[in-house]
C-alpha cells in the first residue's frame, strides 16, 4: 500500500477549503468584478461592431416583446423607464442633497452622474449602433449601444447601493434598500427592451460599463468626498456642504 503523499489534503483541510476559497473570492472581489464586466463588455462590443445578430437579442425580443407585451404592463414599463430619465435623476439628486445623512453625498452623486453620462455619450459616439426599428412603443433618438438609461441607472442607483452597504449601520436596512434599488436597476433595463428602444445587448453592455466605472469611482473618488467607512458604519471625513442647485443643473445638462 502506497504511503499518503505529503501534499495530500487532510480531512480537516478539505473541510476548511470552501471557506478559504470564499474568503479568497471576497478579498479579490473588485478585480473579479472588473475582469468579468470587462470581458462581457468586450464580447458584446465585438459582436456589435461585426453587425452580427446576437442570440441574446433574438431571445429577449421573443420574451419581452412577443410574449410579455400586453396593454396593462406597458404603463408599468413606461414608469420604470421614466426612473432612468434625466429629469427624475435630477430630482433624486436634489433629494439626496437635501435629506441624506453623512457628509457631502450630494456632490459625490452629482459628480458620478455627470461623468458617467459623459462616458455613455462618448461610447455611443464611438460605436454608433442604430436603435431597433419596427417595434418601438416610444420614440427615442441617438445611438443604441450602450443603453443610456441602463448605464445611468446602474451608475446612479448602483452608487446609492454602494453607499448604503458601506455607511448604513443597520443590516436589515442595508438588505432592504439595496434589494429595492437592485430591482429598480434591473427593471429599468428590462423596460428599455420591452418598449423596443434597445436590444438586450445594449442593456447588458450599459450595466457592464457602469459597473466598471463604479469600481473605479468608489475606489478613487468616493473616499475623497466621504472618507473611508468606519468599522461600525458611517464616514470618517470632515463636514462639508452638500450639493446645491447649480451642481444639479450641471448634471442635468450633461444628461441631455
Amino acid at each position: 500500500m502506497e504511503n499518503r503523499r505529503d501534499d495530500a489534503l487532510t480531512p480537516e483541510e478539505r473541510r476548511r477549503l470552501p471557506g478559504r476559497l470564499l474568503g479568497l473570492i471576497r478579498a479579490n472581489a473588485l478585480p473579479l468584478v472588473l475582469l468579468g464586466c470587462l470581458a462581457v463588455f468586450l464580447l458584446l462590443l465585438g459582436d456589435v461592431l461585426s453587425s452580427d445578430t446576437m442570440r441574446i437579442d433574438v431571445w429577449a425580443y421573443w420574451l419581452f416583446v412577443q410574449k410579455l407585451r400586453v396593454s396593462w404592463l406597458t404603463p408599468v414599463m413606461m414608469g420604470f423607464t421614466a426612473l432612468g430619465s434625466p429629469v427624475i435623476l435630477i430630482v433624486l439628486l436634489l433629494v439626496i442633497a437635501a435629506f441624506a445623512p453623512g457628509r457631502r453625498p450630494g456632490w459625490c452623486c452629482a459628480v458620478n452622474l455627470v461623468l458617467s453620462s459623459l462616458l455613455n455619450v462618448g461610447l455611443k459616439a464611438l460605436v454608433q449602433r442604430p436603435r431597433p426599428v419596427g417595434f418601438r412603443l416610444i420614440e427615442e433618438t441617438g445611438f443604441s449601444f450602450p443603453s443610456g438609461h441602463s448605464m445611468m441607472a446602474m451608475a446612479f442607483f448602483g452608487l446609492i447601493v454602494w453607499l448604503i452597504w458601506h455607511y448604513e449601520r443597520d443590516r436589515r436596512q442595508r438588505l432592504l434598500l439595496s434589494g429595492a434599488f437592485a430591482v429598480v436597476i434591473v427593471m429599468i433595463g428590462v423596460s428599455r427592451i420591452y418598449l423596443g428602444v434597445h436590444y438586450a445587448s445594449d442593456v447588458i453592455g450599459g450595466f457592464a460599463a457602469a459597473l466598471i466605472w463604479l469600481a473605479f469611482y468608489t475606489r478613487l473618488a468616493v473616499p475623497l468626498f466621504l472618507g473611508e467607512p468606519s468599522v461600525d458604519g458611517g464616514a470618517v471625513a470632515p463636514e462639508a456642504p452638500a450639493v446645491d442647485d447649480a451642481a444639479a443643473s450641471d448634471a442635468g445638462s450633461a444628461l441631455q
